[in-house]
């Protein structure tokens, strides 16, 4: 069983850990010298992280493979605010040295929850062509299993088992709730662009040891296996629409909103444009999340540095947190107090003192 976690990162920087990995990629490069040194991804159930060997690299090269478990000795620390390692041994494991359930991160929701939030939202279809499309996806037992299992994506967003499914479901929410402030949008069409938009992911990669593409997920992408995986569907469905297919198509293969983000066409319809940017505000959402929490222990109310998203990141929670402490500081500092000044006077009660000095004065 593990004892380290990447997820512990900043309760061990600058010291020497022991733990196991497994490897995500393996590079071998060139120092300046010439000599190889190895540049290696290494991974947990709580994250990745990159880690070099420079020294003894020979007969280390051939010890293993992507994929593959490792047991690392090495120096933790930080480079341009991201932590690595730093190997000085290391150890190939047997399958049977491992909890694979140690590697693997893993949606902390409830799988069959989710799974019937979507039935639901698909039973709500008034289109009949597009209920029952969606519902022949999700009656096919080798699709839905890997619907229910795959990852998102391999490390930019809802890269868990069951990130497909969460992702999805938070689109669907997404979908439904803007629907209403669009009355013009075609509900069940977009929602069907939603389910749809990343179904090829299955097949695009494989996640049982870790996360990498597989070789027809390498050279085709997920959206031209999307757009096989409809045609298949769509020839067990007699009578359904051309019209309604091209548009399906067309949300499929432009759902990354950009050429250069590897869309061939630019979303050209409002339920496509829709789902572009309600897909790229989910990723990044998730992706800003996941980030938080991999720092969470960290006193800094900045992050390190977010390569989806090409910025450090500011945790809005404890850059107040330390505003309010620094205001309550401040004030104790100075001698101020929080205490409430006194009530005014009421004026029944400056008649009752004035009636009293009066009385007074009469005495004398």
């Amino acid at each position: 069983m593990k004892d380290f976690f990447l997820s512990d990162c900043p309760r061990f920087e600058n010291k020497i850990i022991t733990s196991t990995f497994v490897v995500s990629t393996k590079q071998v490069k060139p120092k300046k010298s010439g000599e190889p040194y190895l540049a290696l991804v290494l991974a947990d159930r709580c994250g990745q992280i990159e880690a070099k060997m420079w020294d003894n690299v020979e007969d280390a090269i051939d010890a293993f493979d992507q994929d593959d478990f490792l047991k690392i000795k090495g120096l933790l620390n930080k480079y341009k605010n991201r932590f690595q390692i730093t190997i000085h041994k290391l150890r190939r494991l047997a399958d049977s040295e491992v909890d694979f359930a140690d590697y693997l991160p893993k949606t902390t929701k409830d799988v069959d929850e989710l799974w019937r939030t979507l039935t639901e939202f698909v039973q709500s279809f008034h289109d009949l062509h597009l209920r029952t499309l969606v519902q022949a996806f999700m009656a096919d037992p080798e699709i839905a299993a890997a619907y229910r299992t795959a990852p998102a994506a391999k490390t930019l967003h809802h890269a868990y088992i069951g990130g497909l499914l969460d992702h999805v479901v938070s689109l669907f929410r997404s979908c439904d709730l803007v629907c209403r402030n669009y009355p013009q949008i075609n509900r069940d069409l977009l929602l069907t662009g939603a389910f749809l938009h990343d179904i090829g992911k299955i097949h695009e990669l494989a996640y049982t040891r870790s996360f990498s593409y597989t070789s027809r997920g390498q050279l085709l992408g997920h959206m031209i296996i999307e757009l096989e995986m409809l045609q298949a569907k769509l020839a067990q469905i007699p009578g359904f629409p051309n019209e309604l297919k091209t548009l399906l198509e067309h949300l499929i293969i432009s759902h990354h909103g950009q050429y250069e983000f590897g869309s061939p066409k630019l979303p050209m319809f409002p339920e496509a444009l829709m789902l572009h940017y309600l897909d790229d505000l989910d990723s990044k959402m998730e992706s800003m999340r996941a980030h938080f929490e991999r720092e969470a222990e960290s006193d800094s109310k900045w992050t390190s540095y977010n390569p989806s998203l090409g910025r450090t990141l500011l945790n809005t929670a404890k850059f107040l947190k330390k505003e309010e402490v620094a205001a309550v500081a401040a004030a104790a500092a100075s001698g101020q107090e929080t205490a409430s000044p006194p009530a005014p006077q009421t004026a029944t009660e400056s008649r009752v003192v004035s009636d009293s000095v009066l009385a007074s004065g009469n005495n004398v």
